[in-house]
């Protein structure tokens, strides 16, 4: 393999991390410009970077032709006591902010809430999963995302029977429509985005389903 496609490898690994999903290779080697089979080499070369490197904690797992980032079985312990912990609190400010925007926006994409919030979101999401709050499908335009919307179980805890009965719903929906076509199209100019925060409390927002394991990403 030349030393061109070798270099490859941190990028392959911030997209991993990046989508947290499974991602196919015909889509890994598109999104890095290089051809299938070289996708199919550099993906052999980091899975053996990962394994033989003993600080590392995290492996690929292969679903057909997908792969995707996990933890290495050996400290799956570590990632199940933070997701414990994380459980038991109350939800924190950033969880509120991404749950604001599933129920102001959604059905919506990890990717367009990471690049609303401008970080990561994958580990809040997936602890409002684990929460019943948000439910997720598959995505009717892009069928290799899934969309996010909040449940049932969060509408009867805010005391609503259509996500329409949040405060001011129709003028963030505008709102995000206009910052959307500008951004998403123009990339330039800035506008108000939803609330960070829900009128609601965290403490109010825990429900039965919270003994749940945890959902796939």
């Amino acid at each position: 393999m030349n030393e061109e496609i070798q270099n490859k490898i941190p990028e392959l690994e911030s997209l991993l991390f990046h989508f947290g999903n499974p991602l196919s290779t015909k889509r890994i080697a598109s999104m890095l410009k290089i051809k299938e089979e070289e996708c199919n080499g550099l993906i052999s070369l980091f899975e053996n970077k990962m394994r033989e490197d003993i600080s590392c904690g995290l492996m690929l797992i292969k679903n057909g032709d997908e792969i995707q980032l996990a933890t290495k079985p050996e400290y799956q312990h570590i990632s199940g006591k933070i997701v414990e912990e994380e459980f038991k609190e109350q939800l924190t400010p950033a969880a509120l902010e991404t749950l604001s925007l599933i129920a102001y926006l959604g059905p919506i994409s990890r990717p367009t809430i990471d690049y609303i919030r401008g970080v990561n979101s994958s580990f809040i999401v997936r602890n409002l999963l684990i929460r019943g709050l948000v439910g997720r499908e598959q995505g009717i335009e892009r069928k290799n995302t899934y969309e996010y919307s909040v449940t049932f179980d969060f509408l009867k805890h805010m005391g609503i029977g259509n996500v329409s009965e949040l405060p001011e719903y129709e003028k963030y929906k505008k709102i995000f429509e206009d910052y959307e076509r500008q951004e998403f199209q123009n990339r330039e100019g800035e506008g108000q985005l939803i609330p960070a925060v829900l009128p609601v409390q965290s403490s109010e927002v825990i429900t039965e389903q919270e003994q749940n394991n945890i959902p796939n990403q």
